[in-house]
């Protein structure tokens, strides 16, 4: 079976964890910060903040950009769950945009028109559909106008490049921007992710929210007569100064990650090339298309190939095509179901009719095939697989 994705693990990766546990801290160690040090330097952000996922890491951007009771997170409807959970999670309210349907990322004309609805409305998060690169400068435009965060979801966009050649995650449309490394995304920790961001306010408190509200660095005590004994700190005393949480990643998972790290260049270049031999692949095909334009090809991270296939003109169900992909050989997946259309967005008074872009491509939505390990010969397989069941 060809997954829809899969990660690559080689033996320096292997070594890079072993060295670890013949010989390092397992967990807030030195290695953490390694990782956010490389990260920060890839990426050309300030700060990184690193965490046990790119869940964890949405909820406490939302958190720190201020959502909570009484104001509202606008995501795109096609995207993962977690982008906008991380407003409940913050008892705020999530609300969406629809999507631009050439690219399958937010529209910043229908997040405007939502923020003139909203203005409560603390936090803007576009996601990086695919890896595809959004119109950041207007969308950080839009939300500035509104007086809006922006926290860039780019769990699928690590290696990704801006329009001005920049990486996506070094915030200059943004105040913060999350990552994530499960097994599928560009590079693996096993689960985990991380937050980065130029403001250092904003970076303090990502780093006491990461570790149950608990000050860190140097942040001023609020009792310091509990904190000092004759001038002198007591080495012992700590203070909780907000409600925090428990997302606090491991040195054996950042071990991993740094390592990977190193070869993310060559893991975007391989799927890349992949992307590129598709959209080669599909221009003869009359029921089936990329989802995305080949010109954003250079700026993607690449961690998704999706098409688009008129299951109504083919005279097939989706589910019949993934049954007959499957005999063949070859897995897929459907990313994603627009998230109004889950049952707990339906309880919270949300119609996915009320986003027909979203919708209309979840109708033709098929996830294919592309990882770095994707021979050629196996893309040919999935190639003519689709020729046979589509036509």
């Amino acid at each position: 079976m060809i997954p829809y994705g899969r990660h690559h693990i080689d033996e320096s990766d292997i070594a890079a964890v072993s060295d670890l546990l013949r010989g390092g801290m397992l967990t807030q160690g030195p290695m953490v910060e390694a990782f956010e040090q490389a990260i920060c330097d890839y990426t050309g952000a300030r700060f990184a903040v690193a965490v046990s996922s790119a869940t964890a890491g949405l909820h406490l951007a939302a958190v720190a950009a201020g959502v909570g009771p009484g104001t509202s997170l606008v995501t795109s409807p096609i995207t993962f769950v977690a982008s906008s959970n991380a407003a409940l999670y913050a008892n705020g309210r999530p609300l969406f945009a629809d999507i631009d349907p050439a690219t399958i990322n937010l529209s910043p004309q229908r997040l405007e028109e939502i923020l003139a609805l909203h203005p409560e409305t603390r936090a803007v998060v576009p996601v990086h559909f695919g890896g595809l690169p959004c119109d950041m400068p207007a969308i950080k435009a839009v939300a500035d106008k509104a007086g809006a965060h922006v926290i860039e979801d780019g769990a699928h966009a690590l290696g990704g490049r801006y329009l001005d050649g920049s990486r996506i995650g070094n915030n200059s449309n943004a105040d913060m921007t999350v990552f994530s490394f499960h097994p599928v995304k560009a590079i693996a920790a096993g689960e985990g992710g991380i937050v980065t961001t130029n403001d250092e306010a904003l970076y303090r408190r990502l780093i006491r929210l990461r570790s149950h509200g608990i000050n860190k660095l140097d942040d001023p005590f609020e009792l310091p007569e509990q904190a000092f004994t004759d001038g002198a700190q007591n080495p012992w005393y700590h203070e909780m100064q907000e409600l925090g949480y428990h997302y606090r990643i491991t040195d054996i998972q950042c071990a991993l990650a740094l390592s990977q790290l190193k070869k993310l260049d060559s893991f975007i270049a391989r799927r890349r090339q992949l992307a590129i031999d598709y959209d080669a692949d599909f221009a003869g095909f009359e029921n089936l298309r990329p989802a995305q334009p080949p010109e954003g090809r250079d700026l993607s991270g690449h961690h998704l190939y999706v098409v688009r296939i008129d299951f109504d003109k083919i005279g097939k169900t989706r589910g019949a095509v993934m049954l007959e992909l499957r005999e063949r050989g070859i897995g897929s997946q459907v990313h994603y179901i627009p998230v109004p259309a889950q049952p707990v967005y339906r309880r919270l008074q949300m119609r996915p009719e009320d986003y027909p872009n979203a919708m209309e491509y979840y109708h033709q939505a098929l996830t294919i095939p592309l990882f770095y390990d994707l021979s050629d010969e196996q893309r040919q397989s999935v190639v003519g697989a689709l020729r046979d069941v589509v036509g």
